[in-house]
């Protein structure tokens, strides 16, 4: 990949057609001002060292040198590297519900938007952390490996909704046992499962996943998103329109507290309540503080290499040039044509 760091220098290449134009202008004076004298074939056998086309090369040269200093000051970058870096760090991953009972509006905007929205914020809080993304509903997948890449990790968040799984359901136990998987395999790091979910058409078998997840040393944090009064379904965000049952019936989905909290106590975490406020992130991130850090290898992408080397270079061969090429003719060849 190709960039420049500084992309509003290039700017001043505007400025060269200028440069140009003045150059030609001025020649064109210089032309007339000749003629004024006499015949200007009868005035070049009077000035037998003035060279016509020397001055020419040598503004190309210049202008040719000072194109570069801009596209230079401009930091071309070209490609990227690779690059193994220690940093001290927990590993988190979270398992986001993404079955239909999460458009449920009970939460503003609706339960899946303020979901993405506090792992958003979270993942911002995150330094020398690792991050990892999945999504589950009657089934669990991953969407996002364990990674250090922040901004990757936010933008595979935006594309999540509940059409990237067919089969509806809450298989809490699945997405337990699927990021029980995706940690790194490194030692001593501290390593949370965060569940967000209303545990609506809760399975089963997640007591016992986040069990096995505890006794490998992994906290799971349950995170209960909705109410437990329940809301009804928008068949489309905003509209007066619901899903409803076979019956006709509204279906009102309720958050699952006592089945979120079980969960908690089992894999050794807490159980967070998430509603209109941002007290659930302030917990959340307190909880994720207490882990124990260790030192894990991460591999980054460093910044681009910089190019200005060959330009400096290059810069250089025709400033040189530019002086070693003398307006006047030089007698010693007087019989060489070049640049007459």
């Amino acid at each position: 990949m190709f960039r420049f760091a500084n992309p509003d220098i290039l700017y001043l290449l505007l400025l060269l057609p200028l440069i140009v134009a003045l150059y030609l202008y001025s020649n064109h004076r210089r032309r007339q001002n000749i003629r004024k004298y006499g015949d200007p074939s009868l005035l070049k056998e009077l000035m037998p060292t003035i060279s016509k086309y020397r001055p020419d090369v040598k503004f190309w040269l210049m202008f040719s040198a000072l194109a570069l200093i801009v596209v230079m000051l401009a930091r071309p970058q070209f490609g990227s590297k690779m690059e193994t870096v220690k940093r001290s760090g927990v590993e988190t991953v979270i398992a986001l519900d993404i079955s239909n009972s999460m458009l449920a509006e009970d939460v503003t905007p609706s339960r899946l938007e303020k979901a993405k929205k506090l792992i958003s914020r979270l993942i911002d809080t995150f330094n020398n952390d690792k991050v990892g993304l999945n999504v589950f509903a009657g089934e669990a997948f991953t969407q996002l490996p364990i990674t250090s890449d922040y901004i990757s990790a936010k933008m595979f968040l935006e594309s999540i909704n509940p059409s990237l799984i067919s089969t509806q359901g809450t298989d809490i136990g699945a997405a337990i046992r699927l990021a029980m998987k995706s940690f790194t395999p490194n030692d001593g790091v501290g390593r949370a499962i965060i569940v967000i979910t209303d545990g609506e058409n809760h399975e089963g078998g997640a007591i016992e996943a986040a069990q096995e997840a505890a006794e490998k040393n992994m906290q799971v944090f349950i995170l209960g998103i909705g109410s437990p009064e329940g809301s009804p379904i928008p068949v489309e965000r905003g509209s007066n329109d619901f899903r409803r049952d076979g019956k006709g019936d509204i279906i009102v989905t309720k958050l699952n507290e006592q089945m979120c909290q079980e969960i908690a106590k089992a894999g050794n975490g807490v159980y967070i309540r998430v509603d209109n406020s941002n007290s659930a992130e302030k917990v959340l991130n307190e909880e994720i503080a207490k882990l124990a850090k260790s030192d894990v290898e991460s591999q980054i992408f460093t910044e681009f290499d910089e190019q200005f080397q060959a330009l400096a270079w290059l810069i250089l061969i025709l400033l040189i040039i530019e002086m070693l090429i003398l307006e006047r003719k030089n007698p010693l060849f007087k019989n060489v044509r070049l640049f007459k």
